[in-house]
């Protein structure tokens, strides 16, 4: 499981340099995605849950999704995803802003498409491709006002900038150059927090069985929606029931390309194309 928290915070708030006395869970999380790597390595499928998803959390009932890390932090947030989706989940991952920023920045930068020009933290975007620093790439993924679906074109252009940064790590070399792969990994430990069974030697481990991955080779999509709606002052994303149950299927038996040809809606789509112009699929409220 990736999550990205909404520490405003300069300093790295995860990973190894992290400040000493930050309370895991303090923050709620901002991105959520299950991701998953088949066993010969070959491919793997990336998923987004919207962070106002309306679930269960155990023991505290209904709620958005990203308040189960507040409330409960990893562990409890770990239970909500088992329960939402009946996948077991082996490993938790958790970086902050200025970890992403440093990430990127890492890699010499990413590179993304853009439908409509548009700005957000006086960082402009324009039609077309766009090579963006760690702070703005942040500013990216960040933005929801001004693009067609809010958080549901954030949730899109987060990983987005996931497939760029994996793309960028392969076109640079640094999956397959020793030096460039180090480099990587050091930047990743440091601002990177990763549950305990994730030694270093673990994210070597875990990178050189992925040498051969590419980004291709991800299938990324999101949690089908079924729409919008209020409970109570907070607003929130329904999901699709019964097309989220046929999902969480495809990922527990192995056949995610599958679901992903029979709902093209929820799949990202192309290499470096994002979806700030046009609906991926149509949200109604409820």
């Amino acid at each position: 499981m990736l999550v990205g928290t909404d520490s405003r915070s300069a300093e790295p708030t995860t990973g190894t340099d992290a400040a000493p006395d930050v309370e895991p869970g303090s923050q709620r999380s901002d991105v959520l995605m299950v991701a998953q790597i088949s066993p010969e390595r070959t491919n793997a499928s990336v998923v987004s849950i919207p962070r106002d998803a309306w679930v269960e959390i155990p023991g505290r009932g209904m709620n958005t999704i990203n308040a189960a890390y507040a409330l409960g932090g990893p562990s409890l947030l770990i239970r909500t995803v088992e329960n939402l989706t009946d996948l077991r989940i082996d490993h938790f991952a958790v970086i902050d802003f200025a970890g992403f920023e440093s990430m990127v920045d890492s890699v010499g930068g990413i590179d993304v498409r853009v439908a409509a020009a548009t700005s957000n933290h006086g960082v402009d975007f324009h039609q077309s491709l766009n090579h963006l620093d760690g702070a703005q790439a942040l500013a990216y993924v960040r933005q929801r006002y001004n693009l067609p679906r809010g958080d549901l074109d954030r949730a899109q252009r987060q990983q987005n900038a996931l497939r760029a940064l994996l793309s960028r790590a392969v076109s640079g070399g640094a999956l397959s150059d020793p030096a460039g792969l180090y480099d990587l990994l050091d930047a990743t430990s440091r601002t990177v927090g990763v549950d305990d069974t994730l030694s270093n030697g673990g994210l070597r481990s875990l990178a050189f069985e992925l040498i051969d991955l590419r980004p291709s080779a991800v299938a990324f999509m999101s949690a089908p929606v079924r729409g919008l709606g209020r409970e109570g002052v907070q607003s929130v994303v329904c999901l699709d029931d019964l097309r989220a149950a046929e999902l969480w299927s495809a990922l527990r038996n192995g056949t995610p390309a599958d679901y992903a040809q029979r709902h093209p809606a929820d799949s990202l789509g192309h290499p470096g194309v994002t979806n700030t112009g046009d609906s991926a699929f149509p949200i109604r409220r409820t």
